[in-house]
């Protein structure tokens, strides 16, 4: 550690495992973003197991290209970025990320209660989770292609909490407004808007980062985690 192997029935990947000080906490599986599982991602992770939980952030992109991990601050990183994003199979995606979850549960610092949490892509993903696995919550930091997963919100049986920016230079109004007609009034989704945020507000470092908005969205993330998974 921190870093461990999931194995599927067709490879193996790695994931970065963060563990809290407190023996059997309920675990957070966190979707990376399009730069791999990079410091952002490893951070994030630190900042989980600090507040009590064991977080694992599984590479994601294996199946193009093991171990990226690139930063927004560069046009090659984000050309990089880009690339794997085209080629990255969504559904492929989603059943690594159930694999893991399922290795998060039976890892033995976990309770075997495990939510998911997700920005940018792993946003998209963990709002897929929400609708396809069985996670006991999940929370969707400015997904991008919602407006076209929609009609998968009737596989949604457990909390998800979304997190939406309304300037977000990937997800324009139209889309944003079939987002929140799709979602609006479902019993286990919460939508909290951020009207002039562009997308990746909460990344530290970002260009766009706003920590008063970000720190307003983590803490309603923190709330939402507590209460859904203690």
């Amino acid at each position: 550690m921190p870093y461990v192997t999931i194995t599927v029935p067709d490879g193996s990947f790695s994931g970065y495992l963060a563990t809290p000080a407190e023996a059997k906490r309920p675990g957070i599986l966190v979707c990376q973003e399009i730069f791999g599982v990079n410091a952002v991602m490893r951070d994030l992770c630190d900042g989980l197991a600090r507040d009590g939980y064991v977080a694992l952030c599984p590479d994601l992109f294996w199946r193009q290209e093991p171990g990226i991990d690139i930063t927004d601050q560069t046009d090659a990183e984000w050309a990089k970025a880009f690339e794997l994003f085209q080629g990255f199979d969504v559904d492929k995606g989603v059943a690594d990320l159930s694999a893991s979850l399922a290795f998060l549960r039976a890892r033995p610092e976990c309770t075997g209660t495990a939510g998911v949490i997700g920005y940018c892509l792993g946003g998209k993903l963990a709002y897929l989770m929400a609708a396809r696995s069985n996670a006991d919550c999940s929370v969707a930091y400015y997904g991008v292609g919602l407006d076209e997963l929609v009609g998968e919100a009737g596989g949604i049986r457990r909390p998800l909490l979304m997190h939406m920016a309304g300037k977000d230079q990937f997800v324009p109004p139209e889309a944003q407004q079939t987002i929140k007609a799709g979602l609006t009034g479902h019993p286990q989704v919460k939508i909290e808007f951020y009207p002039e945020m562009d997308h990746a507000f909460c990344r530290i470092g970002g260009a766009h980062y706003d920590k008063p908005s970000a720190d307003l969205a983590n803490g309603r993330t923190a709330t939402f985690l507590k209460a859904h998974l203690g």
